[in-house]
């Protein structure tokens, strides 16, 4: 009875003496450490994938200040790390964006904190899906020595079979990942821990190798490490400092991953937050060493190698490998396709916690709020986020590839928007104890107030370049872009969703399974005393 009555915990209770409190979802406590955090926070973020994608356009705007640009746009992830920090510090809950919203503005702004975070998600996972069908098949023309073999799942090409080919293989991918995600957390640790070391180990060996051939004279277009590269004021124009913030949106994401595992984690109140800040620290001291040695070996002009060549920015690792590893660039691509696939995995964490917290809380239907009995994790909510992925790639497939790129797009905007509504949660829920010291001032005010404006400034930077038909694949409806139109009907959708569960679920809406709250100055509780 005992088991089963934590696999199925009560919703929060509406009424009575803990009404409107942070509670247990019956979730297994205990389970990750500080290192398995760490591990999933990376694997989340899939630096291979990422980096891979992000560098050759980053170098066509800013040239050699790649590494300076990695710099500018770390910093806002850094500010809102900080008060993710601080909020699991005073609420550990599975819900965090959501529930820390929730409670700092009220269950309105709370919901679409909500809503914002587990949109993002399913996009990225309907994207990773497809990543892993991708590398898969170059991966199997590296090693067979049969190029013609990468064009199978892309429509194109001797070799093509067509769509349904890339849909059958995404789906298996994301069947895979949904199986692993559906059993325990250490399930989910162990695997990643062999995923994410094979990525770092792989991409390390390449950045040393890629500088000793520079050094040597290998190099491609060499060009010798100057510490200026570093040096953000040489970033001489606007638009390279918002392609910078840009780059990070998309090559930072997914560190809060550690933060939906706080009521799963070993001593919740602080070992989260230290894995977040530990898993962006390391993170970004990757992408500099990879753009380094990028920089170093290829250069960044226009030539067949040079980071600056189109032809090569959509895979820049797959065009330096052999040049690079030679006979061991087959590495590469498993590299890029592990990294896909553990984040396609790890990445399952964030929403269906948040569905879960959602669901105990009353913002959506009971079935949220279920546990699977056996592996204390949210079976029903990681289905539901698998299901919704896959609908959506195949969808998207059908319709056109450039579409399933301006859903991408639109991600950076989702992403904004809960990061921001969480940075300014942060900020209004211990406004009481800003001044309480000098470490307040800095944690619960400073610095996530100014995360929290850099994203805001971006979403809406970025929601009115959208409108712009040109902005993304150019398609467009009525003269208006389709990543604007894509990323309106996204908060359209999500608010009329939310106002039919006020009508359904009001309770929550009036927060009594979740009430606001406002920590109390520590120094003036004293002064009174």
């Amino acid at each position: 009875m005992s088991g089963i009555a934590k696999a199925t915990p009560e919703i929060a209770p509406a009424t009575g003496e803990h009404a409107g409190e942070i509670s247990s979802k019956g979730l297994s406590a205990g389970t990750v450490g500080l290192i398995g955090a760490v591990v999933i926070g990376i694997s989340c973020i899939a630096p291979a994938y990422t980096f891979t994608a992000a560098i050759g356009p980053t170098a066509s705007v800013v040239g050699q200040q790649i590494p300076a640009i990695i710099l500018v746009g770390f910093i806002p992830m850094l500010l809102v790390a900080f008060g993710y920090r601080e909020l699991n510090n005073r609420m550990p809950d599975a819900g965090t964006s959501f529930t820390w919203a929730a409670r700092a503005f009220g269950p309105w702004v709370g919901w679409l904190a909500g809503w914002g975070l587990v949109v993002a998600t399913i996009l990225v996972l309907s994207n990773l899906a497809g990543v892993a069908v991708d590398f898969l098949f170059l991966l199997l023309a590296q090693i067979t020595g049969n190029p013609d073999i990468a064009t199978i799942a892309t429509g194109t090409g001797p070799l093509a079979i067509g769509t349904w080919i890339n849909i059958v293989v995404c789906l298996l991918f994301m069947v895979g990942a949904t199986f692993v995600s559906y059993r325990d957390m250490q399930t989910t640790q162990k695997l990643q821990y062999v995923l994410v070391t094979f990525q770092i180990v792989v991409l390390v060996v390449f950045a040393v190798t890629a500088i000793v051939a520079a050094v040597s004279g290998n190099g491609f277009d060499y060009l010798p490490f100057d510490l200026n590269w570093f040096n953000p004021f040489a970033v001489t124009s606007f638009s390279a400092f918002a392609a910078g913030l840009s780059l990070s949106i998309f090559i930072f994401w997914g560190w809060d991953v550690t933060l939906t595992m706080n009521e799963e984690t070993k001593d919740p109140d602080k070992t989260p937050g230290r894995a977040a800040t530990i898993t962006v620290l390391m993170i970004v001291s990757l992408y500099l060493l990879l753009a380094v040695a990028m920089i170093m070996f290829a250069g960044v002009g226009t030539g067949e190698l040079g980071l600056g060549n189109e032809a090569i920015q959509e895979n820049v690792f797959f065009h330096l490998s052999g040049p690079v590893l030679g006979p061991l660039a087959f590495l590469v691509s498993l590299a890029v396709l592990t990294s896909s696939a553990s984040s396609l995995q790890s990445t399952f964490v964030g929403p269906a916690r948040t569905l879960l917290a959602m669901g105990h809380y009353g913002a959506l239907p009971p079935s949220f709020a279920k546990v699977s009995p056996r592996f204390f994790t949210p079976g029903y909510a990681t289905i539901v986020s698998a299901v919704v992925a896959s609908v959506f790639y195949a969808v998207m497939r059908v319709v056109s590839e450039n579409t399933l790129w301006d859903t991408i797009l639109t991600l950076g905007m989702m992403i904004c928007f809960y990061y921001g509504l969480t940075a300014f949660a942060c900020v209004w829920y211990f406004r009481k104890q800003w001044f309480d010291s000098a470490r307040n001032v800095l944690f619960t005010f400073l610095f996530p107030l100014v995360g929290g404006v850099i994203l805001a400034i971006l979403f809406f930077t970025t929601l009115i370049d959208s409108m712009d038909p040109a902005y993304g694949s150019g398609a467009q409806i009525g003269g208006i872009g389709i990543v604007f139109i894509l990323g309106m009907l996204i908060i359209v959708v999500g608010i009329l969703i939310m106002i039919w569960q006020a009508i359904k679920r009001p309770d929550f809406f009036r927060g009594k399974t979740l009430s606001m709250d406002a920590p109390p100055s520590v120094r003036r509780s004293r002064q009174t005393v």
